[in-house]
């Protein structure tokens, strides 16, 4: 696994907060939607 730290709003920190209350982990979450995001595409 490759590891990165990215900068968010402290609006989207409490959406994460919010979400991990409910079992959702910030990095399950963001891998989640990178992978749907890039599903189907193909590599350049």
């Amino acid at each position: 696994m490759f590891r990165m730290n990215v900068s968010i709003p402290l609006s989207l920190k409490a959406k994460l907060d919010a979400e991990r209350r409910h079992g959702t982990t910030a990095s399950g979450l963001i891998r989640h939607l990178l992978e749907q995001h890039f599903k189907g595409k193909t590599a350049a």
